[in-house]
C-alpha cells in the first residue's frame, strides 16, 4: 500500500468510497465528526431505554439494490434483511388501504382495472433490474449499454407524477403512485417527480423494501467491518475543520455537502469553484418524530399491519396540495407523511410487547413551524387512538436534524434540490471532481443523489483512482 487516501465523513457514501479505495490498494483512513459512524444510517435510543430508533432511513431498497453494496459480503458482518409481507400500504378514509404487493403479478391482480397499466409502467424495468440499476445509479450519460431500456425509461421519467397518474383509472391507484412520487420533495406537476414514483415502485417489485435486523446501524457496522478487513480505519469523534490537516494523504474524498466543502477546503479550491458551490441550492426540509409505543399502531385498515412503510396522505389531490404548500414556503395543513413501523417485523427494536415507529413530513428548508400536532392528527385520522399508545416521542425539527448531521442543511435529507439543473449537474458540471486535483466530493450532493446506496462514494473513488493511474 504505497498510496494513502482519506475520507471525510463516515456516512454510507464515505464508507463506500473508503472500501473502493481500499480494494484498489490504498491505505485508507475515514474521519467522522460524530461519536458513531453512519451519518443518516445510524440507530440509537432516542426515546426510552431499550427502544432502538433509526435516525434516518429505516427501509432500504437501495442498499440491497445497489450494484456496489450488493457486491460486498456484508452478511459476513452480521447484516440480515427482513422483508415485511408487503412493501407499502396507503390507508384511505373509508377504512381500507391500497397495498403495493411485492410480487408484480400479485400487484397487477390487486390493482384491478389499473393492473395492466401498472405492469406496463414498471414491468420492463423490474424484469431487467440487473441492467437497469447500474444505469440509474450513476451520473447522467449519453451513451448507455442498454439504450432501448433507458430510452423507454426516459419517456416516462421526464414526465410529472400528475401526468403519469393520469394513466390510471382508479383514484386509489393514483394516490398510491402520488405517495411514492412525493419522496422526491417535488410538486406533483414538476418534471422528474414521476421518475421517483417509477423508481420506488420498480425497486419494491425487484428487490423489495426491506429493513435491517437491529436497525440501520447494522448496515454501517457491516460496512465498517468490511473496511477494517481491507486494512482501512474509521476514526470517530474526529471533526476535520480544515483539509490542510490532511496534507499527508495522496487523495482526499469528502462525504460532505457543498457548504461544508467550502468551509473546510478554503483556499485549496479556486475562487470560481467556491462560488459555484456557494450557489448550490438545498431542497425542502423534513420534520421527523420518533415514537416509543405501548402497542402496535391501531390502524383502521388492517392491511397496514402488513407493511413496514405506510404513506399517510389520502388522495392524489391531497398529497399534491401538501407538496405544493411546502414548495411555496407554507407548512402543509394536512401533511403527506412517510411512516415506518420496523418493530412489527423486527422484535429487537423494542422491549417485549412494545413498539417503535418514526414518521416525517416535508416542510420548507429551515422551517421553525411545529408540525407535531398536524402530523399526529394525520396518524389519528387513519389510526384512532394512536396518541394513547405513545410512551415517549423525540421530535426533530429541520435545525435538529442538521445538528445531528451537518450534511442535512436546513433539514434537507436529499443532499440538494432535485430540479432538472441539479439533476444534470450535481453539484457542478465537474460532479465529483473539484478544482483541486487531489480533492473530490462524494456526498449525496453528487450523482446519483440521495438514498443509502453508496454509489456517490463508489463513483467518486473510481474517478480518483482512474485519474491517479493516469
Amino acid at each position: 500500500m504505497s498510496r494513502k487516501a482519506c475520507v471525510v465523513g463516515a456516512g454510507p457514501n464515505g464508507l463506500a468510497a473508503g472500501i473502493a479505495l481500499a480494494q484498489a490498494g490504498f491505505a485508507v483512513d475515514v474521519y467522522e465528526a460524530e461519536p458513531t459512524a453512519g451519518g443518516a444510517a445510524r440507530s440509537m435510543e432516542l426515546t426510552l431505554p431499550g427502544f432502538v430508533h433509526d435516525f434516518g432511513s429505516a427501509v432500504h431498497p437501495w442498499v440491497v439494490g445497489s450494484p456496489f453494496f450488493s457486491s460486498l459480503p456484508l452478511r459476513d458482518y452480521g447484516l440480515e434483511w427482513i422483508d415485511s409481507p408487503a412493501p407499502l400500504a396507503h390507508p384511505q378514509d373509508d377504512g381500507t388501504a391500497v397495498v403495493l404487493e411485492r410480487d408484480l403479478r400479485d400487484a397487477e391482480a390487486a390493482l384491478g382495472a389499473d393492473g395492466k397499466a401498472w405492469r406496463r409502467l414498471v414491468g420492463p424495468f423490474v424484469d431487467r433490474w440487473q441492467e437497469f440499476a447500474p444505469e440509474i445509479l450513476q451520473p447522467v450519460h449519453l451513451f448507455s449499454r442498454h439504450p432501448l431500456l433507458m430510452a423507454r425509461f426516459g419517456l416516462s421519467a421526464f414526465r410529472s407524477a400528475e401526468s403519469l397518474a393520469g394513466g390510471f383509472r382508479d383514484e386509489r391507484t393514483r394516490a398510491l403512485f402520488a405517495g411514492m412520487a412525493a419522496h422526491s420533495f417535488l410538486r406533483m406537476e414538476e418534471t422528474l417527480s414521476g421518475a421517483f414514483g417509477i423508481l420506488l415502485a420498480v425497486s419494491a417489485h425487484a428487490v423489495g423494501w426491506p429493513i435491517p435486523r437491529g436497525g440501520s446501524q447494522s448496515i454501517t457496522n457491516a460496512l465498517c467491518g468490511h473496511l477494517a478487513k481491507l486494512g482501512g480505519t474509521v476514526k470517530t469523534s474526529t471533526r476535520i475543520e480544515n483539509l490542510n490537516a490532511l496534507r499527508d494523504y495522496d487523495v482526499t474524498l469528502c462525504d460532505v455537502g457543498p457548504r461544508q466543502m467550502v468551509k473546510i477546503a478554503g483556499s485549496r479550491l479556486s475562487a470560481g469553484y467556491r462560488r459555484r458551490l456557494e450557489n448550490y441550492r438545498y431542497g425542502p426540509g423534513a420534520f421527523k418524530v420518533d415514537y416509543a409505543l405501548s402497542q402496535p399502531i391501531p390502524w383502521r385498515a388492517k392491511d397496514c399491519a402488513r407493511a413496514a412503510t405506510v404513506h399517510l396522505g389520502g388522495s392524489f389531490g391531497e398529497i399534491a396540495a401538501s407538496e405544493k404548500a411546502m414548495a411555496t414556503g407554507q407548512p402543509p395543513e394536512r401533511p403527506f407523511m412517510i411512516l415506518a413501523q420496523p418493530s412489527r417485523f423486527d422484535p429487537t427494536r423494542a422491549p417485549s410487547g412494545k413498539h417503535t415507529a418514526w414518521a416525517y413530513c416535508h416542510v420548507p428548508n429551515g422551517s421553525k413551524f411545529d408540525m407535531l400536532p398536524r402530523m399526529e392528527g394525520q396518524i389519528e385520522r387513519f389510526a384512532p387512538g394512536f396518541r394513547d399508545c405513545v410512551l415517549a416521542r423525540k421530535v426533530f425539527s429541520p435545525a435538529d436534524l442538521e445538528a445531528m448531521d451537518a450534511n442535512l442543511v436546513g433539514g434537507d435529507i436529499g443532499g440538494g434540490a432535485m430540479d432538472l439543473r441539479q439533476f444534470l449537474f450535481r453539484p457542478t458540471r465537474m460532479q465529483y471532481a473539484t478544482s483541486a486535483k487531489d480533492i473530490y466530493l462524494c456526498s449525496s450532493s453528487t450523482p446519483p443523489g440521495g438514498g443509502v446506496h453508496g454509489m456517490c462514494g463508489y463513483h467518486a473513488a473510481r474517478m480518483a483512482i482512474s485519474r491517479m493511474k493516469g
